[in-house]
């Protein structure tokens, strides 16, 4: 599923600027180390969708990784808006904290973190790509400190083969994706999808068991098993970009009839129609 996109502009030591014209110096520890925090989301009508949710992750990611003197929300809310301005069309919006050039080995932190932002296209999926579904690869183990949206993405590069996305299965529980929460409908018409202590706090996830749990849908918070894959009724991922996906298979075995059931088709309409009010 990954895919080269296009930058528009970026905001690096403190100004907007071409994409040639930005970089970091090779003392960071985002280089040297893979220290760093992000979140990706995107922009419709010109507006940020669930900033203030995306910008509360990002700093509790950057606190939980030992990221200190964070810049003020504000201030980071303001450079995304003004980016948004300056492209002048929807874009991707990803937010960055590194390592900076050094650990603090008295204080345990990271005290010197840069702050960047990169612009790019969108890459939303098409309403046609969104109908047929998406395929899944599931892999035997978890994610590290899933709490935090680390730049660590490696896996999701290596093991999706011709799938979309990874789906981490650790000890025959079923967690989230690499780039997205996982919900799987069972056959009574439940809804089941992994509580917070085990995945990342999705912003659409969110937004998702709330507009399900007032249409009257049971939502349950503990990880699917893979064992109730095969009596399914339906199964979808969740993403900033990607909104609500009908997942219609996982590694070998075929959810239901390997469409897109009701159940997720009313979600996406629910979604849709409520968007709006999530956007800043």
């Amino acid at each position: 599923m990954v895919s080269v996109t296009v930058i528009q502009l970026c905001y690096v030591d403190g100004k907007f600027v071409r994409p040639e014209e930005a970089s970091l110096p090779l003392s960071d520890l985002i280089i040297q180390r893979g220290v760093g925090v992000f979140e990706a989301f995107a922009s419709f009508g010109g507006k940020s969708l669930m900033l203030t949710p995306h910008m509360e992750r990002f700093i509790a990611s950057a606190k939980s990784s030992g990221i200190e003197n964070i810049p003020d929300v504000e201030f980071m809310k303001n450079v995304v808006r003004e980016g948004i301005a300056k492209v002048g069309h929807d874009v991707r919006i990803r937010t960055f904290l590194t390592g900076g050039d050094y650990f603090d080995t008295e204080k345990g932190c990271f005290p010197e973190p840069r702050f960047f932002v990169i612009f790019d296209d969108v890459g939303l999926i098409s309403d046609e790509d969104r109908e047929k579904g998406v395929v899944l690869e599931p892999v035997s183990f978890g994610r590290d400190n899933p709490e935090v949206k680390s730049v660590d993405y490696r896996a999701t590069f290596t093991l999706t083969k011709d799938a979309y996305d990874i789906l981490y299965c650790p000890n025959g529980e079923i967690t989230e994706c690499g780039h997205s929460n996982f919900f799987l409908v069972l056959g009574d018409g439940r809804i089941i999808t992994a509580p917070l202590s085990r995945v990342l706090k999705g912003t659409t996830r969110g937004a998702v068991i709330e507009l399900a749990r007032q249409e009257g849908y049971t939502v349950e918070e503990r990880c699917p098993l893979w064992s109730e894959l095969a009596g399914a009724k339906e199964a979808f991922i969740t993403g900033s970009m990607k909104l609500v996906v009908p997942a219609v298979k996982i590694g070998g075995i075929t959810i239901a009839d390997g469409r897109m059931g009701s159940t997720t088709r009313r979600i996406i309409e629910l979604y849709k129609k409520y968007m709006e009010k999530w956007l800043e």
